[in-house]
């Protein structure tokens, strides 16, 4: 099964924005005449994975290869460098060409920025004299289609960059992304905004607008009738907290990275004695589009039922004679075992890391903290697992959440944890710690917290959640509706009025803007979860929102608001947008940072 994406039954042309980089990828290479040596940025090589096929690279000449430390191994005379504008892959050129040069070897070099050039790093090019040596271009990479219904910035730093370092370069980079999604499917009428960086991304977005306008009267109705940005910051219980949907428990305990898991050949029933192999998770593969927004529970039921299915199917063809349309679909039924078997083997080994008593400890901790009203006991559990030395990122990951549903730690147990984690984990991890002080995700106590009135208003911890026929988005923590999701439903419900006195308690500003010359277009605040004729675009479809998280949003959110979507009276379609997906560890390791 192919790593790009099926995007046929996309709810917008995705399929023509990714045709529209592979283009202009290949017009790069077609550009370089002959053959070429390709050196890629290896953070970019997975994304661009999910756009072009590395056959159709090599037909147009190039040789492909990861950018690193060591000189290029080619006897091309052509080098054609595509990386993102970073600092540290500068110093990577710089040193090839270098080498090259001592070596009196002559070549052509070509370096192109994604998506954009920076001054920065070509003034690094300059200082090494090699600026001169090279044909400097951009390949204007913003948005790399996931699947039928995610996008991705592929801005794996973004919050950290923002939160910490202050830089905003990467909110530049997502209005520039959506301002070019307006110039294929129409200027989005209204935009609602929560948090800082979200609220600068609209601002921006208007101001490309009006400098580089896209054409309303030209384009006809908007295919996307509503754009939400929300800021991660908003909302960082929810990563915290272990997912518990098929696809979530995947990225927790496997990783998924750029729609795939990585794993030994054996838990797939391959024996190739420490062989990897790759295993394509996207809805290519109809079983799982079936059940990776599922919880897990539900998920070990469904396959079982399946295979009982198909061994008594199995069994009857033995027994009785078939007519030739009961054979047809026991033949058809055969076609989906693959699936089935990478499924089963998949939940089988999940089932091996969700069975364990620590992940079970876990879990009720992580329900503690978020109930949060039980301080002391969650206090010692942390420091228990500090003097127990778990992973790093696990103690952390258990103490963000503390930190932020207690507002802060009190003085006397924020230095005492603080000192503790130091002297356990070595004291390089300080500034790691100092990250996560600037970004306010550890801090002292200075208020009393306010979750307790954000989570009863929201109605996020929900009794008695039924996994099996869930009726609320709490399915995918199993009783916690995540505080994102729950803030999208009311601003597509009713907008953000009925609410501004809890969005009042959370981080950052929030702005409702209406756009363009489109006031006959239905507004969200018009609406109340049910149908409106008006909601309907020409040819009968339901019309789109694109909520858009900056920082980074779990697969089980992305699951909770297809949820959303699928519900009767539900008057929208939902697209998501992210600088990255991901999950409460490899969230919290973007702050990890080792003095030395």
């Amino acid at each position: 099964m192919a790593q790009v994406p099926n995007l046929d039954n996309a709810l917008i042309n995705l399929k023509s924005l990714r045709d529209q980089s592979q283009k202009e990828l290949i017009t790069i290479l077609k550009n370089i005449r002959g053959k070429k040596c390709l050196v890629i940025d290896p953070k970019l090589g997975g994304s661009l994975s999910l756009i072009v096929q590395s056959s159709l690279l090599k037909e147009h000449g190039a040789e492909l290869r990861h950018l690193n430390a060591e000189p290029i191994q080619t006897d091309c005379t052509k080098v054609v460098y595509l990386v993102r504008a970073q600092l540290d892959l500068m110093k990577f050129i710089c040193s090839h060409i270098h080498n090259d040069i001592s070596k009196g070897i002559q070549r052509e070099y070509f370096v192109y920025f994604v998506p954009r050039r920076a001054v920065v790093c070509e003034k690094i090019l300059e200082e090494e004299k090699i600026h001169h040596l090279l044909t400097i271009g951009e390949y204007p990479l913003y948005l790399i289609p996931l699947d039928e219904d995610v996008l991705s910035f592929e801005l794996d730093v973004a919050y950290k960059e923002h939160l910490v370092d202050g830089d905003t370069t990467s909110l530049w980079h997502i209005a520039k992304a959506i301002h070019k999604l307006e110039f294929s499917f129409g200027l989005i009428p209204n935009v609602r905004a929560k948090g800082k960086a979200s609220v600068r991304v609209a601002d921006i977005l208007n101001r490309m607008q009006s400098e580089e306008p896209v054409n309303t009267s030209e384009m006809g109705v908007p295919e996307i009738n509503t754009i939400i940005l929300l800021d991660r910051e908003v909302d960082m219980i929810t990563p915290m907290c272990s997912q518990l949907t098929y696809e979530g428990l995947l990225d927790e305990f496997l990783g998924i990275s750029n729609g795939a898991v990585e794993l030994d050949s054996s838990i797939m029933g391959v024996q190739q004695e420490g062989k990897k192999i790759k295993v394509p998770l996207n809805s290519s593969d109809k079983l799982f589009k079936e059940i990776r927004d599922q919880n897990f529970e539900v998920v070990v039921q469904v396959l079982r039922q399946k295979a009982t299915s198909m061994k008594q199917d199995y069994t009857e063809m033995q027994t009785t004679n078939q007519t030739v349309s009961e054979l047809k679909d026991f033949v058809k039924k055969l076609n989906s075992l693959p699936e089935m078997t990478r499924h089963i083997n998949l939940g089988q080994h999940l089932t091996t890391f969700t069975s364990k008593p620590s992940f079970l400890a876990r879990l009720d901790m992580e329900q503690t903290l978020v109930e949060a009203e039980s301080y002391d006991i969650c206090f010692e559990y942390i420091e228990e697992m500090i003097h127990k030395q778990e992973p790093l990122i696990n103690v952390l990951r258990l103490l963000i959440l503390f930190s932020i549903t207690n507002s802060g730690l009190p003085k006397k147990n924020f230095d005492y944890l603080r000192r503790e984690l130091l002297h356990s984990y070595g004291f390089e991890h300080i500034a790691t710690l100092n990250n996560l002080e600037k970004s306010g995700l550890l801090k002292k106590q200075e208020t009393k917290s306010n979750w307790i009135t954000i989570k009863r208003a929201l109605r996020l911890v929900v009794e008695d959640t039924d996994t099996a026929n869930p009726n609320d988005i709490s399915y995918v923590f199993s009783g916690y509706a995540p505080l994102s999701i729950r803030l999208v439903q009311h601003a597509i419900r009713s907008g953000w009025r009925p609410i501004e006195e809890i969005l009042k308690l959370l981080p950052g500003p929030h702005s409702d803007i209406k756009r363009g010359g489109f006031s006959s277009s239905p507004s969200l605040d018009s609406l109340n979860g049910s149908l409106h004729n008006s909601d309907k675009v020409v040819d009968g479809r339901r019309s789109l929102v694109l909520v858009v998280f900056i920082g980074g949003v779990t697969s089980a959110e992305i699951s909770a608001l297809r949820f959303l979507s699928a519900q009767e009276g539900m008057a929208y379609d939902i697209i998501v947008a992210t600088t990255k997906i991901v999950n409460g560890s490899t969230l919290t390791e973007t702050f990890v940072e080792k003095l030395g």
